[in-house]
């Protein structure tokens, strides 16, 4: 056995440990209501297993960053799947040390299963360790991704105290637009679900659709090159001005919009179109199934946090992330640049986003200390928050094209 397979059969067993995680925590607050024994002291027994189980996965996905940092021979994290296994190692880390300080279970139960969605969609991505690219090869790789990723990760947690907090306070009892908007971020959620339970589906039962289109000289209508691409999901979109070379299971609907360039372009948003289907699908089943909005079934196992309690810790983990994150995507990020590329800021669609994530959480910690904006409001402003980090980790990173492309596949 290879070091490299003793770096995935650690990511394997980190993975299954947190799903068992996730699960031990969701029964540490619904088993309570069927269990004889004291309800507290079911919550507190079944999450302290939990726990354990969250540290040894923990451990487990330490073991497997050493170890691919020892196989390639730098930080993991210079792919899709290498940043994503290592933005989750972050979340759950920072899980864990907000843990220490409140040990509230409900927090895992919230925080572990969006770790869990985070490394089944690194899972989807190719695993292959493959060389540095030229503008990869520097010590700033550790240094910006790393911190990065870290300051992304406590936000996570920020995100899930946030959402936790809403969940809670909601009226569920009629519809409104608080309802609404809590629904629409769950349906977010399920759509991350349903294109890593798509990807995964078809890439195993290999029915691509090929494609060959021209590439176009830069504003002429001379041919420059002939492309070709596979789509693993049937094919929705098909690229501008192509001809199917290998037959997939549907016929394409409608080309994608000429600026689309690049040869993944259509590949990628045919992928965000079956997501968002897949997502929407998903939420509909559910709904069917429990008959009630995913905020009311997840309510009554939130009555006894104080919503204050959650408040506080969506606060502590945006004001200990927001400091990270702009140490690692903005300032680390433009030394490197600089270095790189002979500039700071180049306006690339990653750099763009970056700022956005970066100027939306100031405006966070502006308004919650100089405004009084707490509870609600603040909670909307870190679910929001890292609804925008997750289209810059998805949609920036799967669809726009840029110096970051590298990282999109």
């Amino acid at each position: 056995m290879t070091l490299l397979h003793v770096s995935d059969w650690l990511l394997d067993i980190a993975f299954i440990l947190y799903l068992l995680s996730s699960i031990f925590f969701i029964v540490s607050l619904t088993g309570k209501k069927w269990s004889k024994a004291d309800p507290i002291e079911t919550e507190m027994r079944i999450g302290k297993r939990a726990y354990v189980l969250a540290i040894i996965g923990f451990l487990a996905h330490a073991g497997y960053i050493v170890t691919r940092w020892i196989v390639g021979g730098h930080s993991p994290t210079s792919n899709m799947f290498e940043f994503m296994a290592f933005l989750d190692f972050c979340i759950i880390l920072g899980y864990l040390l907000i843990y220490r300080i409140y040990k509230i279970n409900v927090l895992g139960a919230f925080v572990m299963p969006l770790g869990l969605i985070m490394l089944a969609y690194a899972y989807v991505f190719p695993h292959e360790v493959t060389p540095l690219i030229p503008a990869l090869q520097s010590y700033w790789l550790h240094i910006h991704v790393t911190t990065a990723a870290l300051g992304e990760g406590i936000l996570a947690v920020g995100f899930a105290a946030g959402l936790m907090y809403l969940v809670r306070t909601i009226d569920q009892s009629k519809p409104s637009k608080s309802t609404f908007w809590l629904e629409f971020v769950m349906a977010v959620l399920l759509m991350l679900v349903g294109f890593i339970i798509m990807e995964s589906t078809f890439s195993k039962l290999d029915m691509k659709t090929g494609f060959e289109f021209p590439q176009y000289a830069q504003g002429t209508k001379t041919v420059e090159k002939t492309l070709s691409v596979e789509y693993t999901m049937p094919a929705i979109v098909a690229p501008t001005e192509a001809t199917i070379t290998k037959p997939g299971p549907m016929q394409p609907l409608f080309e994608a919009p000429g600026w689309m360039e690049g040869k993944d372009a259509a590949r990628k948003l045919n992928t965000m179109i079956w997501s968002v289907i897949s997502g929407l699908v998903l939420y509909g089943l559910l709904r069917l199934i429990l008959r009630k909005r995913l905020g009311a079934v997840m309510q009554p196992s939130l009555a006894s946090i104080d919503p204050e309690l959650l408040d506080e810790m969506s606060y502590r983990a945006i004001a200990i992330g927001y400091p990270v994150f702009a140490l690692g995507a903005l300032v680390f990020a433009m030394i490197w640049a600089a270095e790189a590329w002979g500039r700071f800021w180049g306006w690339d669609p990653k750099e763009v986003w970056a700022l956005i994530v970066f100027l939306y959480y100031s405006a966070y910690l502006h308004l919650r200390l100089s405004r009084g904006w707490l509870g609600t409001k603040s909670a909307w402003l870190s679910v929001v928050g890292f609804v925008i980090i997750l289209i810059t980790l998805v949609v920036v990173n799967l669809v726009l094209v840029g110096l970051h492309s590298y990282a999109g596949v």
